[in-house]
């Protein structure tokens, strides 16, 4: 399958009171490794909002493994692991620096067509095209 990781650096203001990242930044250490995912098969959300088509989350699971702390500095990686009917993307989050493992989590996306706001029960397949391409 196909894979992309960004590098994040840990800042003050990912902080709760506890001096711990804030379960609610997640998500958007999530979303920044599956935009990266989706530039590597050239469709990035320009791409996905010119297609007529929409990818909503569905359902995002997150196992918080071990905390992150400040100036920690993590990688995000996300595999795309299907596309055909849905899309699922699985993520891990290590220490950059030690590889410890500190999050797992997946999320599924429905395909949505703009105009109608129908649920799709199947992936475009100009999509399946650039993810076989890319695989």
């Amino acid at each position: 399958m196909i894979s992309a990781e960004v590098i994040i650096p840990i800042q003050f203001y990912d902080l709760d009171p506890m001096r711990i990242v804030w379960h609610g930044n997640y998500p958007r250490f999530l979303e920044q490794a599956r935009a990266a995912l989706f530039e590597k098969i050239s469709f990035g959300y320009r791409e996905m909002a010119e297609s007529g088509y929409v990818w909503p989350i569905v359902d995002m699971r997150i196992k918080y493994v071990r905390p992150i702390n400040l100036h920690q500095t993590i990688k995000v990686t996300a595999t795309l692991v299907e596309y055909e009917n849905r899309l699922k993307t699985t993520y891990i989050i290590v220490d950059a620096e030690t590889g410890e493992v500190l999050t797992k989590a997946h999320t599924i996306q429905v395909t949505v067509e703009i105009a109608s706001r129908e649920l799709c029960f199947e992936t475009p397949p100009a999509l399946v095209e650039k993810v076989r391409r890319c695989s």
